[in-house]
């Protein structure tokens, strides 16, 4: 196993992250897993987070995959007393899945006169469905694995909950006005659930990854030459340390966020990992 960069020690904790087939949720499920948890890796493509609980189990790690589609009620309870039967009770909750629709997208970053009937995809041709679809995803998608195991948590001391939130929620990113809203929805989330099990032995907090550059998003950050697009410099020239973020420097935040000595009285905050890109003007 890989080094804990925390020295978090999990041992004996139940880890459930949903989302877990993707770059950054997979690299969470393997992250916790060092530091000594039973991972159950949830998503609706249970065959690539079936890969990454293979992956973690060849590191010596316990870890389990479930096929899970987080906008269906009866599915997540049905998976969080699965793996509680399988594992034990949840004791961290990392709510990763998530994402966009390119119906919900704009094509242009600045309305201009001429734009409703030319052919190019204008706010004014962004579909409902589309727009429902992005915040179903993010906040029931959030919400409903929320309800299914922290059931299992209430009245146990040292639960968490890790939602992933995004720049958006700080400052809108042009194009993507649902997903932006959506994720400033989740942060919002974050500190009402804080607030709601503060009660009960449950801390809720988010981290708020800035631009990371995986294998998902490659084409839309660098030409086929592997040149930067308009929309990659304009990215970096608003990080101040001016690079993108590697996957594993969300680890710290994670494993911090999740240990009850370091981050005991810690709960409702939205991390940025971000390379200063929030705390910028442009100026």
């Amino acid at each position: 196993m890989q080094k804990n960069v925390l020295n978090t020690d999990l041992t004996g904790k139940v880890a459930v992250i949903t989302g877990a087939g993707g770059v950054l949720c997979s690299a969470f499920a393997k992250t916790l897993a060092r530091a000594g948890a039973k991972v159950a890796l949830l998503d609706l493509n249970e065959e690539a987070a079936g890969a990454y609980a293979a992956e973690i189990e060849a590191e010596g790690g316990i870890a389990k995959a479930y096929k899970c589609n987080v906008l269906e009620k009866e599915t997540c309870y049905a998976v969080a007393d699965q793996v509680e039967k399988d594992l034990g009770p949840c004791d961290i909750l990392v709510n990763g899945a998530g994402g966009n629709n390119p119906k919900a997208t704009t094509d242009k970053e600045y309305f201009e006169m001429g734009d409703i009937d030319a052919d190019t995809k204008s706010f004014f041709d962004l579909d409902a469905g589309g727009v429902g679809f992005v915040f179903n995803l993010n906040f029931l998608g959030t919400l409903l694995p929320t309800q299914a195991f922290a059931r299992q948590m209430v009245g146990r001391e040292g639960c968490n909950i890790i939602n992933i939130s995004s720049m958006n929620a700080f400052t809108p990113l042009t194009k993507i006005p649902a997903y932006s809203g959506a994720k400033a929805a989740i942060s919002n989330f974050t500190q009402w659930l804080a607030v709601h099990f503060s009660k009960v032995g449950i801390r809720v907090n988010a981290i708020a990854p800035g631009f990371f550059s995986t294998k998902q998003n490659a084409a839309l950050l660098f030409n086929e030459d592997g040149t930067p697009t308009p929309r990659t410099g304009k990215i970096l020239a608003a990080t101040p340390m001016g690079r993108f973020g590697e996957s594993e420097e969300l680890d710290g935040s994670l494993l911090f966020l999740v240990n009850n000595e370091a981050a005991g009285f810690i709960t409702g905050v939205v991390l940025p990992v971000d390379g200063g890109f929030s705390a910028y003007s442009g100026v």
